[in-house]
């Protein structure tokens, strides 16, 4: 069962209590395999209490920190000092302190750090990205490529790196790729296929090329995707769809060190896979006092 102070802290988080609490037991379910922690228990006289405080080794942005309470919880009960909210914080900075029987934190550690360390290396590439992008008006995007089972935590650690999410699933928007195309016949016909079938959602479409671009946008997408473009492609594109009130997404390819220069030809958002796909884990380490 969860505390009470995980509950507010999820809620603080945005996070469904139901699925992250599932998720914790599953987590731990899976490191204990139907057994004990051996080593713990045979180390650790069971009335033995204790503090241990949750460290980042570096400096980072550490998103995840009431799902690994819900991990700490799923082993047994403890108190929390809850000591920041997820965000920016520097190496050897305390984020969370907990206190409680020594044999739950043992126990409760690398699977509240195998979700701490991940989510929160989400949000720290995303705030790089986010970084080299500002002032020029883009925004960092999100995208479906998420692990398994994690997309709602993933998703929500980007919006702590100050990125932005895009679909949740594939019932919350429409996206027009180019196998769609194919199958339809046309860009514009799956297009007008999907517009038809769901007057209510928003259409974006994937184009390779300005043409297509040109295409879609008389059409009447909402968002146009350019995928794998050239800066001069995404420049013409840009041209096309603004005056229109047309959003503009630039996807493939993208790397770090351009960008900037990708932001810089007026794109609307970069939709970065790496985010949740690629992302190195922010180290972080349990110290028990």
């Amino acid at each position: 069962m969860l505390s009470a102070p995980t509950l507010q802290a999820l809620a603080l988080a945005g996070l469904d209590p139901e699925a992250v609490e599932l998720l914790a037991q599953r987590t731990v379910t899976e490191d204990l395999a139907g057994g004990v922690d051996v080593t713990t228990v045979a180390t650790i006289p069971a009335d033995l209490e204790g503090t241990a405080e949750f460290v980042p080794r570096q400096d980072g942005v550490v998103a995840g920190i009431a799902v690994a309470m819900a991990c700490i919880d799923a082993v047994g009960p403890v108190s929390y000092d809850l000591v920041r909210a997820d965000g920016p914080a520097h190496g050897g900075e305390t984020v969370l302190r907990v206190t409680g029987p020594v044999r739950t934190l043992l126990t409760s550690e690398r699977s509240a750090l195998n979700l701490l360390c991940h989510l929160s290396g989400v949000a720290t590439a995303t705030a790089r990205w986010v970084e080299a992008v500002e002032g020029t008006g883009a925004k960092i995007r999100d995208t479906r490529k998420t692990t398994p089972g994690l997309r709602a935590l993933e998703k929500a650690a980007v919006v702590v790196g100050g990125g932005v999410n895009h679909r949740m699933s594939l019932s919350d928007a429409a996206l027009v790729k180019d196998n769609h195309v194919v199958a339809a016949g046309g860009v514009t016909a799956a297009f007008e296929a999907v517009r038809r079938e769901f007057p209510g959602l928003d259409v974006e479409v994937e184009c390779d090329t300005v043409e297509q671009v040109e295409e879609v946008v008389a059409a009447g997408a909402d968002l146009v995707l350019l995928d794998n473009m050239s800066l001069d492609q995404m420049r013409a594109a840009v041209e096309i769809c603004k005056p229109k009130g047309v959003r503009t997404e630039a996807s493939g390819g993208l790397t770090l060190d351009r960008a900037r220069s990708v932001a810089e030809t007026g794109v609307d958002y970069l939709s970065i896979g790496a985010l949740t796909h690629s992302a190195p884990v922010l180290d972080l380490g349990l110290d028990l006092r």
